[in-house]
């Protein structure tokens, strides 16, 4: 299990705070539950980050941090391929299993998905959204 205490010589102005915790976990379309599994803590010990009960470790701030940015390149690189196509289209996933069977090499869940898609509609114009299993019945 990975450690996420904090490490030595982190100033304090720069501990994560409780809000921006939240903030970035549901920017990225993670619930309570997944982001504690992910870091190997229970979603109990989640939300008393977000509460403000207790101090969240810098260890977890690095990690969050390393999320956010895996996440602006995945949606970057999607950006630019969506771009150069006369009529962008993409599919997304009710949950999770559908998610996984389609991209078994992504472990992250389909409500982050969900949200890298509402990331790339804002900059890619007329892009089309649909479920997966609904473009495999009109083909």
């Amino acid at each position: 299990m990975p450690d996420y205490t904090d490490p030595p010589g982190m100033p304090e102005d720069e501990r994560m705070t409780p809000a921006e915790l939240r903030v970035v976990r549901e920017w990225l379309g993670f619930t309570p539950e997944w982001l504690a599994q992910h870091l190997g803590v229970s979603a109990r010990t989640v939300r008393h980050w977000e509460a403000g009960k207790y101090a969240i470790p810098d260890g977890v701030r690095l990690e969050i941090e390393d999320l956010e940015q895996r996440t602006g390149e995945f949606v970057s690189g999607l950006i630019g391929k969506l771009m150069d196509l006369p009529e962008p289209g993409v599919v997304t996933y009710r949950d999770d299993a559908e998610y996984h069977a389609a991209h078994p090499e992504i472990p992250f869940p389909a409500s982050w998905h969900r949200a890298v898609i509402a990331r790339i509609a804002q900059e890619v114009p007329g892009l089309s959204i649909a479920y997966a299993d609904s473009v495999e019945q009109q083909q």
